[in-house]
């Protein structure tokens, strides 16, 4: 009798930890990454990434669209997670051994543009082994309004950059096109600057724009020659001590991207600014996001509302 029930426990003791598994919680983040004959990884924050909490932080935004800039908020989550590198999706079952720890960030706009509104998010996934993997392994993009919506992802397969594109508009309408896999994706610069910014690309870049701005700005989905700078942070409108800055600048047409960030690990950003050529005959316009507040906790298990004072907390 003993015998039939200790298997029977060993089943139910599994089947109940993969359920668990099965939330948004990054599963096994407790554990540190491979470091067996010392990988390759600027995530090297143990103690910080691999704590199993996210980092959230708010921002106060002024976003360029159309003619004008729209008050609205932003929202950065950064959280390490174990993914699969094959079917390129988060690892619940740990049943697949082609599993690699990345930093996985999750960037949320919302904002009003007269009487409808805007939201827009994107996901980029890199792994922390950036020798094997020298690009993020996956992103993604959905952009809502009122008019309609739009996706795009990127799937990093076989030393190429495999970008499919579904939109309503007719002009943009569905793509699947390959993009030389030695190019920077600009939605990946958020997930390596936190990383390690000193590996940031600087100088002349070939960059695929962001998701996010190719959908906003109509663009082709094709990468762009940008220029790339290092330094610290000379300006006035960001708050904080020993800030630092990347800059990125396209020529054409003319963009600039600028995130400020703490110069010690592990980075936290405190807000950037876009310049983008306005739309319908208006001139350049500026989009400003500002840190309001941040909190490293388990998100995912704050769903009861009695959590919603974390959301007062960081002004949403």
């Amino acid at each position: 009798m003993k015998r039939r029930i200790i298997p029977m426990l060993a089943w139910l003791g599994a089947l109940v930890i993969a359920l668990f598994f099965t939330s948004c919680q990054p599963a096994n983040v407790s554990a540190a990454p491979e470091t067996q004959a010392g990988p390759a990884t600027d995530l090297t924050l143990d103690g910080y990434w691999f704590q199993g909490k996210a980092e959230v932080t708010s921002y106060d935004l002024v976003q360029a669209r159309y003619r004008e800039e729209h008050p609205g908020t932003a929202v950065l989550i950064f959280v390490s997670e174990d993914f699969l590198t094959e079917k390129q999706v988060k690892n619940e079952s740990y049943q697949n051994p082609a599993s690699v720890k990345v930093l996985k960030a999750n960037m949320l706009r919302k904002f009003p543009t007269g009487m409808y509104d805007y939201s827009i998010m994107t996901s980029v996934f890199s792994p922390a082994d950036t020798r094997r993997f020298p690009h993020a392994i996956k992103v993604t993009m959905s952009a809502q309004d009122w008019c309609g919506q739009t996706f795009a992802q990127i799937n990093r397969r076989q030393d190429q950059h495999q970008l499919q594109q579904f939109s309503y508009f007719e002009q943009e309408a569905d793509e699947s096109l390959n993009v030389d896999g030695k190019v920077w994706l600009e939605d990946e610069i958020w997930t390596r600057l936190r990383m390690n910014p000193a590996n940031l690309p600087v100088g002349r870049v070939e960059m695929l724009p962001s998701l996010m701005n190719l959908r906003l700005l109509h663009m082709e989905n094709k990468p762009l020659a940008a220029t790339g700078e290092l330094t610290d942070y000379t300006g006035s409108e960001m708050e904080g001590t020993q800030l630092r800055s990347y800059k990125l600048s396209y020529e054409t047409p003319k963009r600039t991207l600028e995130i400020v960030f703490e110069a010690a690990a592990p980075y936290q950003i405190v807000g950037w600014t876009e310049t983008t050529p306005g739309m319908f005959g208006a001139g350049e316009l500026r989009t400003i996001a500002k840190r309001k507040a941040m909190v490293m906790n388990d998100y995912w298990s704050k769903n009861n509302l009695q959590d919603s004072t974390l959301r007062k907390y960081l002004g949403l």
